[in-house]
Order: structure tokens, then C-alpha cells, then sequence
């Protein structure tokens, strides 16, 4: 006679699916974020593949079979039939369970244990790398890709991975475009709902934390608190190798990398390391051709907020950064500080081959060409190379027959603003 497992005597007592199913009103099914509803979606599977091992007669609900088919849980709010989902007829039946702590109801008395152990503090699963607990083993695995950088969801597009289903799913809709929060007020659509809900604040007039200095506004306190340093000038986190001091203890922590060349962030794809991670963040989109931050001006998208922040200021007329020499005035900090070189003939970039220096890092890269012999701007009509892409741009117009650049005079067109700037000496020299 085979061994009777634990549990299975159980079956005696007509146990079922639902009695171990964790369940949500409608109302708190649609406030779920989308990594709540992955962890709900795991914690049902393992549910229903215990009682399959356990032998019970169980049949497969369509439930389960959409949650197998990640259908459920992934599906905008709007979209996702309501017979899929906790909450709906299926669902709806007496909660006859009440916690006595905080008063919620729920069906079986597995689930209102399961419940208490928020109110007890009971927990059951122990991350065994950095100590962490978690009341759900399904909670727990998700941690653990954390240590092993297990990242098993890959976008079938660009090749990024993610440790969470939810995350690719979000990642995905900068390929498809799709973008299903929709603001009810201006029709404006979002691919998260967080960026939803900062929308609607716009039309709300709702900001929790205002600076009493310059009246910019913030939903988190954490972050407001940062900000009050740029006016106070409180910067309390000394480096103890160069005293160079910072506002917060994560920009020290990134800072203190530079005196040791620690570079723990790498990228995947072409193995280039960073000190933070928002830099390697940044520097991904390169290979994503992702560009997340938009001007709702003229729709022009940027890898990074501060692009973003600095191109509007073409469209407001803002330039905020003003000489101390000469008066003129600048949109972006880095545009001064290139200036100013000029007053003081300092040229930051050298190069080490030849001794030549240049105000800008993008033109010491672009004369390092020279040395190395590196052509990376290919013609794709006739395969000629080039080492800057402006060269290339010229190049095309010999396949493309443009000739953006007319003379006044007579109107006869060319490929380069030079060979403009030769011909209108015809015009000069007869005069």
C-alpha cells in the first residue's frame, strides 16, 4: 500500500479551491499595482499546484487557466473581463470569517489565518542571503532574484530583461506604444498608472509638499526634503578623501566610487560598468532605444529627465545660467561652464596621443578618430564610412539629390553651407 502523504486524509472534508483562495472585492482588485497582482498570481498557481500534488480531485477553473495563460493579471483594468478577475459573481459569496484586529471577512479559515500573520507578525519564510522575511513563499522567490540577478522575463524586442513579469510588461508598451490610462478629464493616455495619477493632479490642483522658496511641489516627502537642501545649502555628507560634500548619503556613496574605481553596475549587453545605477539606467536606452521623457511641446523624446528639462527652455525662452564676464546667457549649465572657458582660455579635454585640446568632450572623441582610424558612420547606400556623422549627413545627399542650401541671388542650390558660402562670391566680387 502506497505511503498516505500529509494532508491527504483532507479530502474527507469536501476542501476546495476556494477555500484557500485569496480574494479581493472588485474595488481592491482595481487599486492593486501590477506587482500586487503578479504576487497574487503566483500565490494562486502554487496554490492549485499543491492541491494537484496533494492528490485532491480538483478541477481546473477558468481562473486558473487564465492565470496560467498571465491573461488575468496582466490585461489593463479596463480590459480584463470581470469573470476573470476576484470580486466578480464567482467570487461573491458569504465572507463568514472576520479578522477581530481590523474587521476584513473572508470565506475560509485558511485565508483569515494566512491574514493574521500581518497583524502577528508571524513569518514563515527567511531569506537565507540577507535575513529578510516574508509571509508568502512566492514573496520570498521574487526577493531572491535580487541575489542571484536571476532576471528570467526577456522583452522579445530589444533583449532587456526584468526580475518581475509586471516590469516587461510595462517595458513592452514603449514598443508597442500602447498606453491604456486614459486621464478622464483631458484624454490624455499613459503607459503606468502612476504617471496617471501625477497627471491628475494638474486638474486636482493636489500637491502634498510645497517649497515655501520657489513654490515647486512634491508628492513625497523624502524627495521634498532633498530639494530644501538646494536652499538652504545644507550639504552634510563630507568626502573624507577629496572634502568635496554632498546633499545625500547616496551621492556620497556614488561619489566615494570615483577615489576607488569601484563600478558595480554592468550592462548586459556590451559590458560597460557604472558607478550608480541610474547611469547604467541611462546608459541601457542606448541599446532599448528607449526615450521616455517627451516635450509635450513638439513630442521630441529624451533619454533623460535633464535633456528634457534643458530643450524646453528653447520653447520658453529660458536661459538661466548668465556670464559673469560678458552678459550672455545660457540654457544649461554645461553650455556656461564651456563658455566661460573662453574668457579664461582653459580647455578642459586634452588629447593624450597629441597634446591638442578642445572646450567640448564630444569633439576630443570626435578628433580621437583621427588616431585610432574608427569610422563608426557608415553610408548604407554605397558603404563609405566617415568618423563624424555630420560628414555622413553631407555624404547622403550625393544618393539622395538634396540641395538644402540656396542662394538668395540666383537660386541655384547645394549640398553644403561652404559651398554656398564660395559661390556667393561670385555675387560679391561683381558688385
Amino acid at each position: 500500500m502506497a505511503p498516505v502523504l500529509p494532508g491527504v486524509r483532507a479530502r474527507q472534508k469536501s476542501v476546495t479551491l476556494k477555500d484557500v483562495t485569496v480574494d479581493f472585492t472588485w474595488d481592491e482588485w482595481v487599486h492593486l499595482n501590477l506587482s500586487q497582482k503578479e504576487l497574487y498570481r503566483e500565490v494562486m498557481l502554487e496554490n492549485y499546484k499543491n492541491f494537484v500534488f496533494l492528490e485532491f480531485a480538483v478541477s481546473k477553473p477558468d481562473m486558473i487557466h487564465q492565470l496560467e495563460r498571465k491573461e488575468a493579471s496582466w490585461m489593463p483594468e479596463a480590459d480584463i473581463p470581470k469573470s476573470s478577475c476576484p470580486g466578480s459573481k464567482e467570487f461573491a459569496e458569504k465572507k463568514s470569517y472576520e479578522c477581530s484586529e481590523c474587521g476584513k471577512a473572508f470565506r475560509s479559515k485558511i485565508q483569515l489565518t494566512m491574514h493574521q500573520r500581518i497583524h502577528t507578525g508571524k513569518i514563515l519564510y527567511e531569506c537565507k542571503e540577507c535575513g529578510k522575511n516574508f509571509i508568502y513563499n512566492s514573496e520570498l522567490s521574487l526577493h531572491q532574484r535580487i541575489h542571484t540577478e536571476e532576471k528570467p522575463y526577456e522583452c522579445s524586442v530589444c533583449g532587456k530583461v526584468f526580475r518581475m513579469k509586471a516590469r516587461l510588461t510595462v517595458h513592452q508598451r514603449i514598443h508597442t506604444g500602447e498606453k491604456p490610462y486614459k486621464c478622464s478629464e483631458c484624454g490624455m493616455v499613459f503607459r503606468l498608472k502612476t504617471q496617471l495619477t501625477v497627471h491628475q493632479t494638474i486638474h486636482t490642483g493636489e500637491n502634498l509638499y510645497e517649497c515655501k522658496d520657489c513654490g515647486k511641489t512634491f508628492f513625497y516627502s523624502s524627495v521634498f526634503i532633498l530639494h530644501r537642501k538646494i536652499h538652504t545649502g545644507e550639504k552634510p555628507y563630507e568626502c573624507s578623501e577629496c572634502g568635496k560634500a554632498f546633499k545625500s548619503k547616496t551621492d556620497i556613496t556614488v561619489h566615494w566610487r570615483i577615489h576607488t574605481g569601484e563600478k558595480p553596475y554592468e550592462c548586459s549587453k556590451c559590458r560597460k560598468a557604472f558607478r550608480s545605477k541610474i547611469q547604467l539606467t541611462v546608459h541601457q536606452r542606448i541599446h532599448t532605444a528607449e526615450t521616455p521623457f517627451e516635450c509635450s511641446e513638439c513630442r521630441m523624446a529624451f533619454r533623460v529627465k535633464r535633456e528634457l528639462t534643458v530643450h524646453q527652455r528653447i520653447h520658453t525662452g529660458q536661459k538661466p545660467y548668465k556670464c559673469s564676464e560678458c552678459g550672455m546667457a545660457f540654457r544649461s549649465k554645461t553650455h556656461i561652464t564651456v563658455h566661460q572657458s573662453i574668457h579664461s582660455g582653459e580647455k578642459h579635454f586634452e588629447c593624450k596621443e597629441c597634446g591638442k585640446g578642445f572646450f567640448y568632450n564630444s569633439e576630443l572623441i570626435t578628433h580621437q578618430r583621427i588616431h585610432t582610424g574608427e569610422k563608426p558612420y557608415e553610408c548604407n547606400a554605397c558603404g563609405k564610412a566617415f568618423n563624424r556623422k555630420s560628414n555622413l549627413t553631407v555624404h547622403q545627399r550625393i544618393h539622395t539629390g538634396e540641395t538644402p542650401y540656396e542662394c538668395s541671388e540666383c537660386r541655384i542650390a547645394f549640398r553644403t553651407k561652404r559651398q554656398l558660402t564660395v559661390h556667393h562670391r561670385i555675387h560679391t566680387e561683381t558688385l
